[in-house]
């Protein structure tokens, strides 16, 4: 029996993987969105269900009040150490951050800055089981600190509630002929020597590297250890490295995809004779292989679908700042009743904390929601979007004598405003199913159907990343100006259907 990659086909952002017993764990860069710091299980390293989040709201709050969609939480780190999960990320405006828990579902603390600092980033915890020294590792973000591609080590308390020295640098890849951009530093102890595997050579077209040094504060030597060669997987990059029961040894990674964001790639991995990692098929990513060793599993994949049940939203969806309460409603049925936000920022969807959003899939799908709006309020509006640093949506609008109208509307990466992707045409009802049907190339049509059957609209809109960031897809209702809500919308049986 085979996989194939990636073993999860969205925007998972910067994985990290752990074994505790005979369960996996994986926790990715979340940036703006709330809940932060997603948590993934599986048992067989393949499939993967979302259980929950580590992090409730950003800190400092009111800083992640509007969006911030490449700030916030990159690159966690994922450990268990004391009987105690642990997830230790870098948000570049702050410092390094840590969160702990007695169970992976919680509950977890509230963020505590290990490192306070402009530019920190990447940042691994290790505790040496054989001297009881605690250690952590961190990258440098140029656009904050004026430096990168360099790793900064420290001596940390056991407890992981502040460091013992000021940081010493332990690899300056300015010194090693051809490497650059070198981040995501992941540490480990094995066979004898301090492990740091970091790729270099930038997101969309370096390699994965491994460094080891007798001691923590080196001096390390370094070896390319997975790389493009003549595969399609551009990168790869940032990941780590997970050891099974039975001592079988995977290397989980990312590769960036544009709209699509950064998707899990699983690589096989052993030890060579000289040492060093061996990973994916002599060096080069792998695409079908064979499954790990370990007990069958049912197919699984994070959810996509949802009926919002009373009113609920399932874990899969996210805010693009944090929430407010009111923004979604509870109540005894179906559907999700999302107030239409009153908001200066209307006609910009890229400026809303109030979108609820999941990833965009990997592959080609179709993405239906009904709607209905129920506000009368002239102005109040809500539809189904495809949010980047362009965006496109479609929805229903009440127009300025109370009647429901559908509409379509789109911005480009260089526009700060929307404007009409089609014209406005009657709703009478005040209800439409909505479709967007994503091809090849994250190049999105819309569709509406008011009962008669799916009628296009627009032109075909590619849907675009944010820097760091997938596109996502949106839920969203709201109205211009003011203060407070203009009303609902309610959003049922929303599908993602692979073509």
């Amino acid at each position: 029996m085979t996989y194939t990659n990636p073993i999860l086909n969205a925007d998972w952002s910067d994985p990290d993987v752990l074994r505790v017993g005979d369960d996996f764990y994986l926790t990715a860069s979340s940036f703006g969105r709330v809940p932060g710091l997603p948590l993934l299980h599986s048992r067989d390293l393949v499939n993967w269900t979302l259980v929950g989040h580590a992090l409730d709201r950003l800190e400092p709050a009111e800083e992640f009040a509007r969006p911030r969609h490449d700030c916030g939480v990159w690159a966690p780190s994922l450990r268990f150490h004391d009987d105690r999960f642990w997830i230790f990320w870098g948000d570049p405006d702050q410092g390094v951050f840590q969160v702990n828990a007695p169970e992976i579902r919680g509950p977890w603390t509230r963020p505590h800055l290990v490192k306070e600092g402009k530019g920190l980033i990447d940042p691994c915890p290790l505790w040496d089981e054989d001297t009881g020294e605690a250690y952590l590792v961190h990258a440098w973000a140029k656009s904050r600190s004026g430096v990168k591609n360099r790793l900064t080590g420290h001596r940390m308390r056991p407890d992981a509630t502040g460091l013992l020295d000021e940081g010493t640098l332990i690899v300056d890849a300015d010194r090693v002929p051809g490497w650059f951009t070198l981040e995501g530093p992941k540490l480990y102890k094995h066979d004898g020597w301090f492990w740091i595997l970091a790729p270099a050579g930038g997101v969309e077209t370096g390699w994965q590297g491994a460094l080891r040094s007798r001691g923590f504060f080196g001096p390390y030597e370094e070896k390319v250890v997975l790389e493009q060669k003549d595969t399609d997987v551009n990168g790869p990059h940032q990941g780590g490295w997970v050891r099974t029961a039975s001592g079988e040894d995977w290397f989980v990674h990312f590769q960036q995809r544009g709209a699509y964001g950064r998707v899990v790639h699983l690589q096989p991995m052993r030890w060579g004779a000289d040492g060093w990692p061996v990973m994916g098929d002599d060096g080069a990513p792998v695409t079908v292989h064979k499954l790990p060793d370990l007990p069958p599993q049912p197919p699984a994949a994070p959810a996509t679908d949802d009926d919002f049940p009373g009113g609920r939203f399932g874990r899969q969806w996210q805010w693009t700042a944090n929430p407010q309460d009111g923004w979604a409603t509870q109540h005894s049925g179906d559907g999700l009743k999302l107030a239409c936000v009153r908001s200066a920022d209307a006609h910009d969807l890229r400026r809303l904390p109030n979108v609820l959003t999941q990833r965009l899939p990997g592959m080609p799908c179709t993405v239906e929601v009904g709607l209905r709006l129920d506000s009368e309020e002239p102005g109040a509006r809500a539809g189904l979007a495809v949010l980047g640093d362009a965006f496109s949506w479609i929805g229903l609008q009440r127009a300025a004598d109370g009647t429901a109208e559908l509409v379509h509307r789109f911005a480009e990466g260089v526009a700060d405003r929307e404007r009409d992707a089609a014209r406005a045409r009657p709703a009478p009802e005040g209800w439409a199913r909505l479709r967007i049907e994503i091809g090849a190339g994250a190049r999105c049509r819309f569709f509406t159907d008011l009962g008669d059957g799916w009628t296009p609209s627009g032109q075909v809109f590619a849907a675009t990343p944010w820097r760091w960031v997938g596109a996502l897809l949106g839920l969203v209702a709201l109205a211009p100006d003011g203060q407070g809500h203009a009303g609902t919308a309610t959003f049922t049986h929303f599908r993602v259907t692979p073509q």
